[in-house]
């Protein structure tokens, strides 16, 4: 089922923004976290799980700010590249969804 969700609840795009807003603040409070890690343990193991969890926080932050940049724009919810409403579910499981299934799947390649 797709939807458009520019033509959907404002209270609902509202919660969403907000959803979105904190968990932005959380991940920022991750990223600094990780980044004043100033300990080296000496294990290659450790340095490589932080080197991880930053490249992650890091890509998280990004796909959230899109997100919201979408929202303001009124773009949320429609596919970046062939221009169909994403479905409702996929933006439930991935709330920074750009693409509809058959484009991710053609963008992944």
């Amino acid at each position: 089922m797709s939807i458009d969700i520019a033509a959907t609840d404002p209270g609902r795009l509202a919660a969403l923004r907000a959803a979105l807003s904190e968990e932005f603040a959380l991940q920022t409070a991750r990223l600094k976290e990780l980044t004043e890690i100033t300990a080296d343990t000496g294990d290659p193991g450790e340095a490589h799980n932080r080197a991880a969890l930053l490249a992650v926080t890091r890509r998280s932050l990004e796909q959230i700010t899109g997100a919201l940049l979408r929202i303001a724009e009124g773009r949320y919810g429609r596919c970046e590249t062939c221009g169909a409403p994403i479905p409702a579910a996929r933006l439930e499981a991935l709330p920074h969804a750009r693409f509809c299934v058959p484009c991710q799947q053609r963008h992944d390649g």
